[in-house]
Order: structure tokens, then sequence, then C-alpha cells
């Protein structure tokens, strides 16, 4: 089966959630990644705004905030397959993009990836060695390359996006932690 294939399978999947079922693992996931050591170490945190089925990234933004960590989310650079972490400070420094993803309206600052402690990285399927399958545009990838290896990669997903394995090119980059509303999977 192709990537595109099987991408829009696992999206589909994702979709037919219930949104009651979705919101019971979202508060789930939330609470885990929470109560994490990673979480509680770190300060400076870079993450995705959810779109569409995605696992609801909107309230670990707003309790971030509250405990007083700096959350950066991405910035596509135009005309290029390049993104920044800017830094936002409310939800309210939002607006859509060309796709209706959620960016911020203005640069309050931009961080050097190697300050961060936290990624919470976006995909559509992943396994249990740490492999992803993204949207298909490389971006998480190639802002990954480089990346100290002490800044913890984490995603955030439904358990219905994990797989026995990926087929995986070289320019695929692993992450570290799998947060699913049954299970914190590190990966070793």
């Amino acid at each position: 089966m192709e990537k595109k294939e099987f991408r829009n399978i696992i999206i589909k999947n994702r979709d037919s959630l219930r949104l009651v079922e979705r919101n019971i693992n979202d508060k789930l996931i939330l609470e885990a990644l929470l109560e994490s050591k990673m979480y509680k170490e770190s300060t400076n945190i870079f993450t995705f705004i959810n779109y569409g089925s995605e696992v609801n990234t909107k309230s670990f933004i707003i309790k971030a905030l509250e405990d007083e960590k700096r959350i950066f989310i991405p910035k596509t650079v135009s005309g290029t397959r390049e993104m920044k972490a800017v830094e936002i400070s409310s939800l309210d420094n939002l607006k859509p993009d060309n796709w209706g993803i959620l960016e911020p309206k203005t640069f309050k600052g931009e961080i050097d990836k190697q300050c961060l402690d936290l990624i919470i990285v976006p995909g559509v399927a992943f396994d249990k060695d740490g492999n992803r399958i993204g949207y298909g545009g490389g971006y998480y990838d190639r802002y990954f390359s480089g990346l100290n290896s002490r800044i913890k990669k984490v995603v955030l997903a439904y358990d219905l996006q994990i797989v026995e394995s990926l087929v995986t090119e070289k320019h695929d980059v692993t992450i570290d932690f799998i947060i699913t509303e049954k299970e914190i999977t590190e990966i070793k």
C-alpha cells in the first residue's frame, strides 16, 4: 500500500471517532502529558495546533500558559518547506493560514530550536519503534535535522493511530515518546 493511501485510511479511521469518545480520549491524553516528568521539567515547549480530528492541543496550550510555560507554535516560511517556532501568549494570537491551520498572527519572538525542551509532534500514524508518518510535507523531518538529542519529541495520538510497523525513509526522524489514551510509550 502506498503512503498516501495508508495516510487516507488512518485519517478516515481517526475522523470516524465519535465526538464524545474523542473528547474522553483527549482528556486522558492531556492528563498523561501534564502529569509527565518531561512536561514538568520543560520551560520552552513547541507544539502544533490541532486541525481536523487530531488530538486537541488547544486545551494543552491554555494549561501550559497557565503553568507559565513558554509556548511556541509552527509558522511556515512562505515559499519554502521550512517552519519556525514562534512564541504565543494566547490562542487569540492565531489566525488561519492558507490551509485553514492556525498559526501566529504576528511574530512575538522566534526561538532557536536548540533552546526547546519539548516538542509535541503531529502525524497520522506511528509505530512502537518511534517511526511516524506525517502529512507528507516533510516540515518536521527538516526541523528535526541537527536537533539536540536532549530535546524530547512527543506524539499525542489515539490508539488507533499506532500500527505494528511503518516503512521509513532515510530522512525520517524518530520520536521519543507516544502518549495515547491507553499508555505512555517511551521509545528506547
